[in-house]
């Protein structure tokens, strides 16, 4: 956080920052490479320390957007929301940021109910508080919000997910660390081999990335506009040993929807590295004086990877360095030796790995919004939303073309089917035109359209026309086959053009609509 030196206002630092180099850039007379400068420099802004962070505000002479006084250093600011608990308000406590604490805290009883077996997953969706420095933009910046997550316990040791190929071949356009700090852009990966390069950790954080993708895509974002961005070092989570971002293309820019973790914070207790260290504590008490014991305490806390480069040291040169605490000893084969040994074990403890997606509601839906957002070609006053059926507010609308009281008994018949075959409908009988009833749905984005005429009347077997949305093809069918076909239509078991190939498409009320 900095602040107006004057009037005291706050401002989120990267965020200041971030605006300010985008206004240099927009300078005509800035030139293409110090926007290719300020776009690395926007690329990292993660990635910066807090000394680093107040070096570049000197250096690119920001100030206070609001009154153009000199700013503070950036200092550190939570953003856990504090509140005061009990009567007489005495007491501190903090509104949880994230919903994953009660999963972590009822793990004993989750994993009872997964007969103590690893691996298993819990998911929770709930409010979580951020004291935000400057909420804004709608959805997108907001201190409360609603979080949806997904914690998958898993045994550090078999990171493998069995459903992997399920995802494998999935292409995605993946922004890693190393690109970013290189100043390369993202690039369309397959999953499979990303995770066999070691681009992402291991395959259960490739499955959940696999999977967090096919979601945004099913719910309406599109495919040109959604990247997985990888954290860089500093921007890491404490708890984290690999960590993307799902984000999403949007007017503010990309922004980040869903988190996906690899929680790694994990210790297997009970597990006695099989070679280690064998220290002659005499002969390195002859050397070494009162430093023997540093020697002794680093020797004691290396793995097996260690011990085996140092060992093929001890043996060609007869001697091999180590550091600690800032300062160098050698060691040779007459202070150490190398054990090896089996241990059989009855009992093994671990604390499990934890991935953990974590989606933000406000921020898929805003997403959703502006990916769906369309114009109809040659009539751009006339908008829709395009959301696939599955997340559309009312699947289907029942328009009778009049209010002739001869349609009445087929909109009930139509609307009590819908009902019983769990589809959301609207029923608009209003005075103005079909076709602009059509457009109005639309405007909401409705998915489907069914229309009750005078052929539904007069004529046997008795029909309406179904229209889609998106292409604002019609079809002619049965009143009675409708409602189950609306609900095929969105749940994806059938498909519009499925639809095309059975029934005549049908240009009556369409033809009239496109008029109006």
């Amino acid at each position: 956080m900095v602040k107006d030196a004057k009037t005291g206002e706050c401002y989120r630092a990267d965020h200041l920052l971030k605006a300010h180099l985008k206004q240099l850039m927009s300078d005509e007379k800035c030139s293409a490479e110090t926007v290719a400068g300020l776009e690395d420099v926007i690329t990292q802004m993660d990635n910066y320390t807090q000394q680093e962070l107040a070096d570049l505000f000197v250096k690119y002479n920001v100030k206070s957007p609001s009154t153009g006084n000199d700013l503070t250093p950036p200092t550190s600011f939570n953003l856990m929301f504090q509140t005061s608990i009990g009567p007489g308000g005495n007491m501190t406590g903090y509104l949880r940021p994230e919903t994953a604490q009660g999963m972590f805290l009822n793990f004993k009883r989750l994993l009872e109910f997964n007969q103590g077996k690893l691996p298993f997953g819990a998911a929770q969706i709930g409010n979580s508080f951020r004291n935000e420095i400057s909420p804004r933009s709608g959805l997108i910046r907001v201190r409360e919000f609603t979080m949806a997550e997904i914690e998958h316990f898993v045994d550090p040791s078999e990171k493998n997910h069995p459903k992997f190929s399920n995802v494998a071949d999935l292409d995605i356009l993946l922004f890693s660390s190393k690109a970013q700090t290189s100043g390369q852009s993202a690039q369309i990966v397959r999953l499979g081999d990303a995770v066999e390069q070691g681009v992402i950790n291991n395959s259960v954080l490739g499955y959940f990335i696999g999977r967090i993708y096919l979601y945004l895509i099913k719910v309406g974002l599109s495919k040109d506009k959604v990247r997985f961005r990888q954290h860089m070092e500093n921007e890491m989570a404490h708890y984290a040993c690999d960590c993307w971002d799902a984000e999403s293309k949007t007017s503010y820019g990309w922004i980040e929807i869903v988190g996906c973790a690899d929680r790694a914070c994990y210790d297997l207790s009970c597990h006695s590295k099989a070679t280690k260290f064998e220290p002659n504590k005499g002969a390195i008490g002859t050397s070494y004086k009162k430093d023997a014991k540093l020697v002794l305490e680093f020797l004691a806390g290396c793995d097996e990877c260690y011990i085996a480069d140092q060992e093929k040291l001890l043996t060609g040169k007869g001697e091999f360095s180590i550091e600690t605490q800032g300062r160098t000893f050698e060691v040779t084969k007459d202070m150490v030796s190398v054990k090896r040994f089996q241990k059989t074990l009855h009992v093994e403890e671990i604390v499990p790995n934890v991935i953990e997606p974590s989606f933000g509601i406000g921020r898929i839906m805003h997403s959703i919004f502006e990916h769906s957002f369309r114009k109809r070609e040659g009539d751009e006053q006339r908008t829709y939303f395009s959301f696939p059926a599955t997340v559309a507010p009312y699947k289907c609308s029942i328009l009778p073309l009049s209010q002739n009281q001869e349609f009445t008994p087929f909109v009930q018949q139509l609307s009590d089917a819908m009902t019983k075959n769990n589809v959301s409908f609207k029923v608009d009988d209003s005075s103005g035109s079909i076709g602009r009833r059509y457009a109005r749905s639309d405007e909401i984005g409705v998915a489907f359209g069914i229309t009750v005429d005078f052929d539904t009347v007069n004529k046997t077997p008795q029909t309406a026309t179904l229209r889609d949305r998106d292409s604002m093809r019609q079809i002619r069918a049965e009143v009675a086959e409708l409602p189950a076909m609306v609900r095929d239509l969105s749940n994806g078991t059938l498909t519009w053009v499925e639809v095309e190939k059975k029934f005549p498409i049908f240009e009556g009320q369409e033809t009239s609509s496109k008029k109006e």
